[in-house]
């Protein structure tokens, strides 16, 4: 009797383990990513800064004054918008910001206690250096309002006056 040798053995199976851990980075690959893009999308544009300017010093708020209700107003505001971003030449803002936080401007009628816009200024701004130096040129403006986002074609600088009456 003669053997034709021991039967072969059988082939090796692969486990699944490899394919599941590939499975896995993948999933946490669109899951991470769809993270990021929620965050991106979601972002919410930087807050306006502004400041006064060292020639037309503000007054504090008078806790035992109560507030007189809005003037009306003398021009009309955009349609679209009381947004500090469609303010033009001519028409006027008021600060609902907080005192001493941050401006927080709205485009109303010119009456007393708002601000003139003299000059708007479009285009790129690194601030408030920025801005005080853009609106030294102007003439008889006495605050300054600047919008910086990460969009540099977005941002502009107003140049204010202070309308006392």
């Amino acid at each position: 009797m003669s053997y034709a040798g021991d039967p072969e053995p059988p082939a090796e199976r692969r486990g699944r383990g490899p394919l599941l851990a590939v499975l896995a980075v993948v999933a946490l690959l669109v899951l991470a990513g769809g993270a990021t893009l929620y965050v991106l999308v979601g972002r919410d544009e930087p807050a306006p800064v502004a400041a006064p300017t060292d020639s037309a010093p503000t007054e504090a708020a008078d806790p035992d004054v109560t507030d007189a209700p809005a003037p009306a107003p003398s021009a009309a505001a955009p349609e679209s918008s009381a947004d500090p971003r469609f303010a033009k030449v001519g028409q006027c803002v008021r600060n609902e910001g907080s005192a001493g936080g941050k401006p927080k401007l709205l485009i109303t009628g010119c009456a007393p206690n708002t601000y003139e816009v003299l000059s708007r200024i479009d285009g790129t701004t690194s601030g408030e250096k920025d801005a005080e130096a853009k609106c030294a040129k102007v003439k008889n403006y006495t605050n300054w309002y600047f919008f910086d986002s990460e969009l540099d074609t977005l941002d502009f600088v107003l140049c204010l006056k202070e309308r006392k009456s």
